[in-house]
C-alpha cells in the first residue's frame, strides 16, 4: 500500500498489528475449533475479530492523508496521482481476484470464471482506496466530513426504510436485507461468497459505508499532519473524538445494530472510534514518549502489509495442491496432514487450532524480518 512521506512509527506499528491479527484469525488450524474472540459475531454485535478489517481500511485512510497531501496542495499533479491510485487499486482488486480464482482454475478451469467470487477483502480495499483517494484530492476537509455523514445517513435510510423487492418490507436479516438483494441482482448467486450464495460480507451496497470508514481515517490523518497543533493537543482531541464516535456508534446500535457483514453506519462509528483511540495511545507512547523497542515485530509486518496478507492467503492454496496418503489410504493436502500430525496429537482441539495460527504468524514474521533488514518493501 501507500508509504507515507511523513512517516509515523505508531502508524506502521498499528498497521502491522492489524495485519498480523488478520492473518491470525484467517488461518486457524481448524474452523471447527476457534476461541470466541477469534470468531466473527454470528450476525449483529462485534467481536475483536470484527474490528480487524475496518481498522485496516481506517489505516488506509490515514495513510492516504499522509501520502497524498503534497499532491493535494498542487492541483497540477492531481491527474497523475489519481491515475497512480487507480493503478494501485486495480492491482489490489486483481490480487484478490487471483486468490479467489486460483483453486477453481486447478479444479474446474472450464467453469472458473462462471463461478468465481467477484468481491472480497483485497477487492474491497482496492475499490475503497480508489474512491477515497479521489475524494481526498478533490474535496476540502469540511466536504470530506460532510461526505462521511451523508454516506452514513444514506446507508441507514436505505437499509431501514426502503422495502426489499420480493420481501415487501425493510429488514436487516442475512438473506432478505436490501444489501443481500442488491448482491444477488448485481453479482448473481454464481459470484457471491460461496459460504452463503445469497449475500456477500464484502458486497456491493456495503462497500458504500466501507468508504466511510476510510474517510474517517483520512480525517484523522489530516488532523495528525497539522503543524500548528502540539502533540498533547493532537492526542487529546483524537482520543476524545474516538470516544465520542464509540458512544455515538453504541447509541445508534440501539436502532441500527452494529454489524460487520452489513457494515452498518453504527459499525463505522464504533470501529472508527476504537481505531482512533488505539492510534492516539500508540502515537503518544511511541512517537511522543519514544518507547520504540517493542515495536519492531509489528513494524516489520506493517511495512509489507499487503504482501504478507496476499502470501498468507496464497500459501495454503499452493501447498495443499501437494497430496499425501494417510494411513487409511485417503489423500489430503500436505499442509492439512502436517497439522494433523504435528499439532492435533499434542494439544486439545481448540488449542491445536490456536497454536497453528500463531505458528503461521510467526513463520511469516521470519520472512518479513529478513525483508525488513534488507530494506525490501514491496509497494502495491
Amino acid at each position: 500500500m501507500i508509504q507515507p512521506k511523513q512517516r509515523l512509527l505508531s502508524l506502521d506499528f498499528f498497521r502491522g498489528l492489524t495485519v498480523a491479527a488478520m492473518i491470525l484469525v484467517n488461518n486457524p488450524g481448524s474452523w471447527s475449533h476457534i476461541y470466541a474472540p477469534l470468531e466473527h459475531a454470528e450476525w449483529n454485535g462485534c467481536t475483536p475479530t470484527d474490528l480487524v478489517f475496518p481498522f485496516f481500511l481506517w489505516i488506509v485512510g490515514v495513510s492516504i492523508a499522509f501520502a497524498m497531501s503534497s499532491s493535494k496542495a498542487d492541483p497540477s499533479t492531481h491527474k497523475k496521482t489519481i491515475l497512480k491510485a487507480i493503478k494501485r487499486g486495480l492491482t489490489l482488486y486483481f490480487l484478490g481476484f487471483f486468490l479467489a480464482i486460483f483453486g477453481k482454475l486447478l479444479n474446474d478451469p472450464a467453469h472458473a470464471l462462471q463461478t468465481v467470487r467477484l468481491l472480497g477483502v483485497l477487492q474491497r480495499i482496492g475499490i475503497v482506496f480508489i474512491i477515497s483517494s479521489i475524494i481526498f484530492l478533490k474535496a476540502s476537509q469540511k466536504t470530506i466530513f460532510k461526505t462521511l455523514i451523508i454516506i452514513l445517513a444514506v446507508y441507514w435510510a436505505l437499509l431501514t426504510f426502503i422495502p426489499v423487492p420480493g420481501i415487501g418490507y425493510p429488514n436487516l436479516e442475512k438473506e432478505t436485507s436490501l444489501a443481500a438483494w442488491v448482491d444477488r441482482g448485481v453479482l448473481t448467486e454464481a459470484h457471491i461468497w460461496a459460504s452463503s450464495k445469497t449475500w456477500d460480507p464484502e458486497g456491493v451496497l456495503s462497500t458504500l459505508p466501507a468508504i466511510g470508514t476510510c474517510l474517517f481515517g483520512i480525517l484523522v490523518g489530516i488532523w495528525m499532519r497539522r503543524k500548528d497543533v502540539d502533540n498533547p493537543t493532537k492526542v487529546a482531541w483524537l482520543f476524545s473524538a474516538g470516544v465520542a464516535a464509540i458512544v455515538l456508534g453504541l447509541l445508534w446500535d440501539l436502532h441500527f445494530p452494529i454489524n460487520k457483514a452489513l457494515w452498518t453506519s453504527s459499525y463505522v462509528l464504533y470501529a472508527g472510534g476504537l481505531a482512533s483511540v488505539a492510534l492516539a495511545l500508540c502515537y503518544w507512547i511511541i512517537d511522543v514518549q519514544g518507547y520504540k523497542k517493542f515495536t519492531t515485530p509489528f513494524v516489520v509486518y506493517g511495512v509489507n502489509a499487503i504482501t504478507v496478507f496476499f502470501l498468507a492467503g496464497l500459501m495454503p492454496r499452493v501447498l495443499n495442491l501437494i497430496k499425501v496418503t494417510k494411513p487409511d489410504g485417503t489423500k489430503t493436502g500436505i499442509l492439512v496432514r502436517f497439522y494433523e500430525t504435528c499439532y492435533e496429537p499434542f494439544f486439545s482441539p481448540i488449542n491445536a487450532s490456536l497454536v497453528w495460527a500463531i505458528t503461521y504468524v510467526l513463520g511469516f514474521y521470519v520472512l518479513l524480518y529478513i525483508m525488513y533488514k534488507k530494506n525490501i518493501i514491496i509497494k502495491v
